[in-house]
């Protein structure tokens, strides 16, 4: 048996490239960048007015004069218009190209209209202003072919905005794994189906499924029976067509736990059997030769969940290449633990001053107690050899809320 430490890091070394594949633009949120973004054209991309006024000539303007004939009005969206000499102005719009001849612009704040016989005219109320005030000056923010954003960045909305902005109506990204969910197990029956007495309904399948579904990971869900030669072809055809397997039940001492027997007859190598933690004490994992992952967690509804959000939910993560990273929270009442295990509590949380996070037991009636999830809303790490885990100190924080990963 090893330690949750030992667990954790056997688990991060296999490292998986499932390689890239390109998706339309509006589908990449929460994706991982396979590709650089470089600019295809300066940004901005012309000199760009930044405010509603007059364009002119600095020259003029400089030289003290400060009522102009405006010569037409030019909106966002137009080609550039030429300023037919320095005692014109014309009027502007935010966003627009600056007109050529211009190098200053006066918001309409500064500025009083009035009509000399038939032609609209503008007086300036401002005693100074610097050459292309509210000028945009093209290529200030990036040149064309700098680069924008790196690979290996996580996709959020800014990130969407500016690689439409170079074009690009698809972007390469990290490929996800094609993950089989596999529940083992006579006594379990499809959620519409109602159990007779010694059944009970699939709850830790479904669980994965939606959590993968949220995180936008390919999947599919099998049920296998407690049958050593269904779940010898079975499990072997499964290898073959997913990049992973989640498998949940069958690996305790239990008469009808056939996997980790099975599994090493179809080539996948153990890499641990038992952790010292509770729940989740029989997990097992390993990897075939071509490298494909075995998560085999108890069958007991925490001990599932647990083993699939602190094992395997950070190596998908880091092997999609985003970082992970491992928060902390504060205990807000004693725990006593004696057991020498690692103890992940599920825990209830409120944000309490400077915004850390507090939390409060909720412990449940064990690893069966699925309904106690309900009530909690994280697990908390407690290390092994403290027994008595003070309130007040401070433990690794797990959140259920993987939404932040998608």
């Amino acid at each position: 048996m090893i330690s949750v430490a030992e667990a954790k890091n056997i688990v991060q070394s296999q490292q998986v490239n499932w390689g890239t594949a390109s998706i339309p633009l509006e589908k990449s949120m929460g994706e991982v960048l396979a590709e650089d973004i470089k600019a295809d054209r300066d940004f901005p991309p012309f000199d760009r007015v930044t405010m509603d006024g007059i364009a002119l000539s600095f020259d003029a303007f400089n030289a003290g004069e400060r009522e102009f004939k405006i010569q037409e009005v030019q909106l966002a969206g137009v080609p550039a218009t030429n300023l037919k000499g320095r005692e014109f102005a014309i009027e502007i719009m935010t966003g627009a190209i600056l007109s050529v001849g211009c190098d200053l612009i006066i918001r309409y704040e500064d500025l009083e209209f009035y009509e000399k016989g038939s032609e609209k005219w503008v007086k300036i109320n401002l005693d100074e202003a610097d050459r292309w005030k509210n000028v945009h000056r093209q290529g200030s923010d990036q040149e064309k072919g700098e680069l924008l954003i790196a690979k290996g960045v996580v996709v959020t909305a800014a990130e969407v905005a500016i690689i439409a902005t170079v074009g690009h109506h698809e972007v390469c990204v990290n490929k996800k794994p094609n993950v089989a969910i596999v529940s083992t197990g006579d006594e379990l029956v499809d959620v519409e189906k109602e159990p007779l007495a010694h059944q009970i309904r699939k709850s830790n399948s479904v669980a994965i499924q939606s959590s993968l579904n949220q995180l936008k990971v390919p999947n599919k869900c099998f049920h296998l029976l407690d049958d050593k030669e269904e779940l010898r072809n079975k499990i072997n055809a499964i290898l073959n067509d997913f990049d992973v397997v989640l498998l949940s039940g069958g690996v305790s001492k239990g008469k009808a736990d056939y996997l980790p027997e099975i599994l090493e007859e179809l080539g996948v190598e153990k890499l641990f059997h038992k952790v010292a933690q509770r729940p989740g004490k029989p997990f097992w994992f390993g990897a075939d030769k071509s490298g494909k992952q075995v998560f085999a967690f108890p069958g007991n509804p925490i001990s599932t969940y647990m083993c699939f959000r602190i094992y395997f939910i950070p190596w998908l993560e880091h092997n999609l290449g985003r970082q992970v990273e491992v928060r902390t929270a504060v205990l807000k009442e004693d725990v006593i633990f004696k057991p020498d295990l690692g103890y992940f509590l599920q825990v209830r949380s409120e944000i309490g001053n400077n915004d850390l996070i507090e939390v409060y037991p909720e412990t449940g009636n064990g690893s069966g107690d699925l309904a106690n999830l309900a009530k909690s809303d994280a697990f908390l790490y407690l290390p092994p050899g403290e027994q008595l885990y003070k309130s007040g100190n401070s433990y690794e924080y797990y959140s259920f809320d993987i939404s932040s990963l998608a």
